[in-house]
């Protein structure tokens, strides 16, 4: 969830110079480096947020446009073309939005940007319903929209959120809130969840969790003929993740992985949240108050789906984030916001990496031999050294932290990276003005060839090449002050559980082909991929 921290204050996460701590944890030199610094990826959810370090956001050397603000301050005499000259996507924006509802297209928003951007450029403007905006393609664009953010940048709103608020009487959460209000709550929430000693507490706590998934798998296999397990993980991923961001930000457990009574509302919370993202999409563009008045069933069930949520992150947290800074509707609402934030937002790319894993099994035998410190020596007599713990680890696996990055290029969880630049900015030589919506399209910069070598194969290593981390091309947990704020939470959960998993199964894809995709608010495979999964000797 892209939400935000202020430029200058404690743990700034604009900045994110030194990726090898990004967790927080020592490195293998035992150093700590700046720990105010970020844990390495980007708003992921561009809509919730999980950014693979985009580098330092100031330093622009490597980002195709070294004029900087100079450029972005040159009168529309000096060459930069006027804001109606973008290319536009469509004449009429109800026509749009009606094309939109009719082929589905809801549904594979990411596909039409990206065939809009092959058709128009790498900048068009699109007017859809209610919703206009820039839609911008390259990393330089990125990075001017960085410079002009702000001192309380704005990202775009979520309409029907903020009403279902309004109409129950909520408070807001760092997701919808904006200006000094957004700031306030952001620097009272800070410290736990993006100190390194945060870092450290979770790791501790997911670990126990990510064990218990390990657990559970194994005894599946036990009881599998032929020592294989074929399944759709998805469901049992989903389960790991809500148990796992349950226990790290209140300290409880759920049961949903075996072993204890599962709490009664768990489910019932599982089955809203997949109603509340799947309704989300198409209300983003029909104003509230049309939505009001006729009271459709989607809006109905939004509303519904809302309410469940809110019912179950009431209070528990409260202890932890209030420490006296926060009122208590705040905490509730930002408790329900990482909440919500943190489970399918953290499921589907382990679900997309394990994929892609068991169709590239070259890079999951290095990511194997990463986790065990090294390949297995033969002719050694006794059995092999125990593999420390991961919790101790997590500062010293660059490929893990680059399989993730990669994964979350391929397959972002949100599609785009939203902005409202606070000054005037010039973005592909055409003058936007200050306050327009500009959103960075994050599926189509991964898959295009103009940033990417070979862009649709699944390579990690070109990550840890130094190149790859001085420009803006690693931004799914979003960028500059408003990057995600649980992104130090769902890194170390999906470390953690690609950890464990990597160290006790081998992972096969029953299909090679590649996957179809739907964005239902949040991107993720249109059919869940099956798996097959042995275990270790």
């Amino acid at each position: 969830m892209e939400s935000s921290l202020a430029h200058g204050s404690t743990g700034d996460v604009g900045t994110s110079r030194a990726e090898g701590d990004v967790l927080g944890v020592r490195s293998r030199h035992g150093d700590t480096r700046d720990k105010g610094m970020s844990w390495g990826q980007g708003d992921a959810l561009g809509v919730w947020g999980h950014h693979g370090g985009c580098g330092d956001p100031r330093d622009t050397r490597d980002m195709g446009d070294t004029e900087g603000t100079q450029r972005g301050r040159r009168s529309l005499s000096g060459g930069v073309k006027p804001y109606e000259a973008i290319p536009r996507d469509g004449a009429n924006r109800w026509l749009n939005l009606y094309r939109l509802w009719r082929d589905g297209g809801f549904q594979h928003f990411h596909h039409h940007m990206e065939k809009t951007f092959q058709k128009l450029g790498p900048i068009y403007r699109d007017r859809v319903g209610s919703y206009e905006c820039v839609n911008v393609l390259l990393p330089r664009d990125a990075a001017q929209l960085f410079r002009a953010e702000g001192t309380f940048p704005r990202r775009m709103g979520i309409e029907a959120w903020s009403t279902h608020r309004q109409l129950r009487n909520h408070q807001k959460g760092l997701f919808l809130l904006n200006g000094p209000a957004w700031r306030s709550d952001r620097l009272a929430l800070n410290p736990a969840l993006l100190s390194p000693a945060a870092g450290r507490h979770f790791a501790w706590l997911l670990d126990v969790v990510a064990q218990d998934f390990v657990r559970g798998l194994r005894r599946r296999l036990e009881r599998s003929p032929g020592g294989a397990l074929t399944l759709d993980l998805h469901p049992l991923i989903f389960r790991f993740t809500l148990e796992a961001s349950t226990y790290a930000l209140y300290g409880e457990r759920l049961g949903l992985l075996g072993g204890g009574l599962t709490a009664g509302g768990a489910e019932k919370f599982l089955a809203a949240l997949e109603t509340m993202l799947s309704t989300t999409l198409p209300l983003l563009f029909v104003p509230p108050s049309l939505l009001r008045r006729i009271n459709p069933p989607l809006w109905r069930d939004h509303l519904a789906a809302w309410d469940v949520i809110f019912q179950h992150a009431g209070g528990l947290l409260g202890e932890l984030l209030l420490q006296g800074q926060l009122p208590l509707g705040s905490v509730k609402a930002n408790v329900t916001e990482f909440t919500a934030g943190g489970v399918d937002t953290t499921a589907v790319p382990l679900l997309f990496t394990l994929l892609e894993l068991g169709r590239n099994p070259g890079v999951q035998r290095e990511l194997r031999e990463e986790l065990l410190g090294g390949p297995q020596k033969e002719g050694v007599p006794g059995p092999p050294p125990k593999p420390r713990p991961l919790p101790e680890l997590l500062g010293e696996l660059p490929l893990l932290r680059a399989a993730i990055k990669e994964t979350l290029r391929l397959y972002p969880v949100g599609i785009t990276v939203q902005r409202y630049p606070a000054t005037d900015v010039v973005l592909h030589n055409y003058h936007v003005p200050a306050g327009t919506l500009c959103q960075v399209a994050l599926y189509a910069l991964g898959r295009s060839p103009e940033v990417f070598s070979n862009p649709q194969h699944y390579d990690p290593k070109r990550w840890l090449l130094k190149e790859a981390s001085s420009s803006f091309r690693a931004v799914a947990f979003g960028f500059g002050a408003r990057q995600c704020i649980g992104r130090r939470l769902a890194e170390v959960e999906m470390m953690l559980f690609l950890g464990h998993v990597l160290r006790n199964f081998t992972v096969e894809a029953v299909s090679t082909e590649d996957i179809p995709t739907v964005f239902r608010f949040i991107l993720m495979p249109e059919k869940p991929p099956l798996l097959t999964l042995r275990a270790l000797d």
